[in-house]
């Protein structure tokens, strides 16, 4: 049974990737992960696809990153480290057509991944974005990286270093540019959708041109921070059994946080 939906309306030559798993919240394991960057890959070969809207499945998520039931095998050399999120996004599966966000609910950890190799972010009102990472002792390394070229320092830094503690409402997203449109509840996908329509209507080389030369705006910053990420990671994460455990063991009032 897939995880991933795409449907692809000819007409207009926008397609739309739905992460199917509303029951896990969305969240990505390997397969999930797979069929993301099979995608997007057939996506650089379909010309009939001229622009993409990314979303989730169900109200209470868009997605909450990686599967905590995922099992990722590791190479035994601290010096390699293998995050299937890395290529899950559709820039790191040299895919240069415009992506959309369409978010509702939750997004958080390893959902940035996604965000952040998006053109923009369009959310409904119930959207809330955050980062657990420091809470379960893990270190916000790529997440940080691809969410600093989105936001303020002090909003991405604070929202990473609160952890579980404090959510961003779906207002002060928009208010700090994380988001470009705010949606009434249940609208944010056929806002993304109209984006994607008109953005689909413009000649294709131009179109693509102009993502490619975003991205080359900053490419070179988060290469070098992402050449970090695995020495941070290996030296700031706690062990894998402390992190389940602080996971499992999460306060009666984990529930209670503050969104802002």
């Amino acid at each position: 049974m897939s995880n991933v939906r795409v449907s692809t309306d000819k007409d207009t030559g926008v397609a739309v990737v739905t992460l199917d798993r509303p029951g896990k919240l969305n969240a990505v394991d390997l397969d999930t992960a797979a069929e993301l960057a099979a995608a997007w890959r057939t996506f650089r070969f379909d010309d009939t696809v001229r622009a993409v809207v990314l979303t989730g499945a169900g109200e209470r998520a868009f997605c909450t990153g990686l599967d905590r039931d995922a099992v990722v095998p590791q190479p035994g050399s601290p010096y390699m480290q293998d995050d299937p999120l890395l290529r899950v996004g559709p820039k790191a599966n040299d895919l240069w057509k415009p992506v959309v966000a369409a978010v509702g609910g939750m997004a958080c950890g390893g959902a940035f991944y996604l965000l952040g190799e998006s053109e923009f972010v369009v959310a409904d009102t119930t959207a809330t974005f955050f980062d657990p990472h420091t809470t379960y002792g893990m270190v916000s390394a790529y997440e940080s990286v691809l969410m600093a070229h989105r936001m303020p320092y002090g909003e991405v830094a604070r929202m990473m270093l609160m952890g579980s503690a404090e959510r961003i409402g779906a207002r002060r997203a928009y208010e700090i540019g994380l988001v470009s449109e705010l949606t009434a509840p249940g609208e944010a996908l056929a806002a993304a959708v109209r984006c994607a329509t008109v953005i689909a209507g413009c000649p294709t080389e131009g179109v693509q041109g102009t993502v490619r030369a975003l991205w080359a705006a900053e490419e070179a910053a988060r290469a070098q921070a992402f050449a970090q990420a695995p020495h941070l990671i290996a030296l700031g994460n706690l062990p894998t059994h402390r992190q389940a455990e602080l996971f499992a063991a999460r306060r009666t009032g984990a529930g209670e946080f503050r969104t802002r």
